[in-house]
């Protein structure tokens, strides 16, 4: 009789046992694309720290070593969200109707104009009064010979900058070089000023370059920010949501935490980035991509006095790139015409954000 009341029972638990089991809902995998640079710590750390469970998600890291590479894979629909630079964002919007989501950083002050500390170029600050804290004066660029990655962050830091002075491109010599390139050639004597991107503006920073302008000093910026596939966004705009939310509750724990995570973001270069940085260049990753919170991305892209902050930025990328023959007029005006820039999204996160 016992045993009959054993097994009945054990029966039942079992039962109640498969009947959770299958009553339970998968988290839902989705498939996102990165690049090993400052933005995607947030979202590895998140991942490291179980968030997504936590949001019925389960996602999945795809690693790219470009925008451009990306974009290549978003036809296929090997990704869906990710982080991307504002300059393939535009050419996202162009040719797959992408969205823009949310900002990730800003790598404004990543990309610089640098000389070295005897320039005479330094000795003029303020020049233009609309810019107080860009370094120059017509005098001291004109005909000057620049290193420079054509097209590119570092080319558009270069041509606010020289726009500051009312100079062009023409009015300096370019040479176009790639980054490690650039810095060895300025090192040795070659070129008058270099432009760089993180991280080798910290090499040039350990040898004594000065800084003579960031995008942001030029009243420009260079936004990293977070694009989704439409057709994925527009089927499932509850789940872009979470995936909006899980990336702020990264930008809390940094602004939370700053350098204290340089532990954590070194191992994040190292596992997921490939790369072996020392504990001063984490520090300096950390501390010079500024993030938005959620209070802060509202105002960003915020239109109800016109043109959003989001919307500026993008158009200022858009026009450069154009000016360097990156993309047509017809292919702006296109791109001027899509409704690709959106808080629709990010106005579904769910409150608050830990």
């Amino acid at each position: 009789m016992r045993r009959g009341i054993c097994s009945t029972c054990l029966l039942f638990v079992a039962f109640v046992f498969a009947f959770s089991a299958w009553g339970a809902e998968k988290p839902m995998k989705i498939n996102t694309a990165w690049m090993p640079e400052h933005e995607t710590f947030l979202i590895w750390y998140a991942k490291q720290k179980g968030w997504d469970k936590e949001e019925g998600l389960d996602i999945d890291l795809k690693y790219f070593d470009s925008g451009m590479a990306m974009l290549e894979a978003l036809p296929a629909k090997q990704w869906v969200l990710g982080g991307i630079g504002g300059v393939p964002m535009v050419v996202g919007a162009l040719r797959f109707g992408a969205y823009l989501i949310a900002v990730g950083n800003d790598e404004s002050l990543c990309n610089v104009v640098m000389v070295r500390p005897d320039s005479p170029i330094l000795k003029h600050k303020g020049f233009n009064p609309k810019y107080p804290d860009v370094y120059g004066s017509p005098e001291t660029i004109k005909g000057k010979t620049v290193l420079v990655t054509t097209v590119s962050s570092a080319h558009y830091v270069l041509s606010n900058w020289l726009k500051v002075f009312g100079l062009k491109d023409s009015d300096v010599v370019i040479k176009n070089m790639d980054q490690a390139q650039a810095v060895a050639a300025f090192e040795s004597g070659i070129g008058d000023i270099v432009a760089l991107w993180a991280p080798h503006l910290y090499h040039g920073l350990q040898k004594g370059w000065k800084i003579a302008a960031d995008i942001r000093s030029t009243g420009a910026a260079l936004p990293i920010v977070l694009i989704g596939e439409k057709g994925f966004c527009d089927k499932n705009p509850e789940v872009v949501a979470k995936f909006i939310r899980i990336y702020l509750r990264g930008v809390n724990l940094i602004k939370r935490e700053g350098v204290k995570l340089a532990a954590d973001y070194r191992k994040f270069m190292k596992d997921w980035g490939g790369m072996d940085i020392s504990e001063d260049v984490a520090k300096k990753e950390i501390e010079m991509h500024p993030v938005f919170d959620y209070d802060e991305q509202i105002k960003l892209f915020d239109k109800s006095k016109g043109e959003s902050v989001v919307e500026s930025w993008q158009r200022g990328i858009l026009e450069f790139f154009t000016e360097q023959g990156r993309f047509k007029p017809e292919e702006k005006k296109k791109v001027e015409g899509i409704p690709y820039i959106t808080d629709k999204f990010l106005k579904m996160v769910k409150q608050p954000i830990p």
